[in-house]
């Protein structure tokens, strides 16, 4: 079978049946492809909507919405409570300063000490007691802002620093 359109351009038309065989099976590979493709997404979609209609669906989409509002709801609320507490505490005493030491040299075992406390603006007192064999000595000194008006003795600046910077108190000194 000779074409003369195919004969004048010098093109052979075994070429043309064999790129048109080459053709039918790059479709047909295509097809499969797209088959197995089609096929897992149909089961995954069949084990989705398993047991399911689009009303039961949709009523458990909005039961989640539901869930999904009220839990932002709550959680709205606990960062105000958690705001409201951060507030409230920095009124409270927070930071505390102990430092034992012997007052008048004489009596072992530092019995006198000075205890600072104050809260989350470094504000409070320091409470100062020393001991001797004739009594007990107590003396408060306020501070504001983690400064006293009146001068404070070694200990009880060191007492101050210590709550200020919140090192831990020694049990052994």
């Amino acid at each position: 079978m000779e074409s003369g359109i195919l004969s004048r351009m010098g093109i052979d038309p075994a070429i043309i049946l064999l790129l048109l065989f080459l053709l039918i099976v790059a479709l047909f590979v295509l097809y499969v492809n797209v088959t197995m493709k089609y096929n897992r997404l149909k089961s995954s979609y069949n084990t989705f909507m398993k047991g399911k209609d689009g009303k039961t669906l949709e009523e458990s989409f909005r039961e989640h919405f539901s869930e999904i509002e009220a839990i932002l709801k709550i959680t709205k609320q606990n960062r105000l409570d958690i705001r409201e507490i951060n507030k409230r505490m920095e009124g409270y005493y927070q930071k505390v300063g102990i430092v034992k030491y012997d007052a008048f040299n004489e009596m072992g075992g530092k019995l006198s000490f000075a205890i600072a406390m104050l809260d989350g603006n470094n504000s409070g007192w320091i409470l100062n007691a020393m001991h001797s064999r004739e009594g007990c000595y107590t003396y408060v000194k306020e501070i504001l802002k983690g400064e006293s008006f009146v001068e404070l003795a070694e200990e009880e600046a060191e007492a101050l620093d210590k709550a200020i910077y919140k090192e831990a108190y020694d049990v052994n000194a």
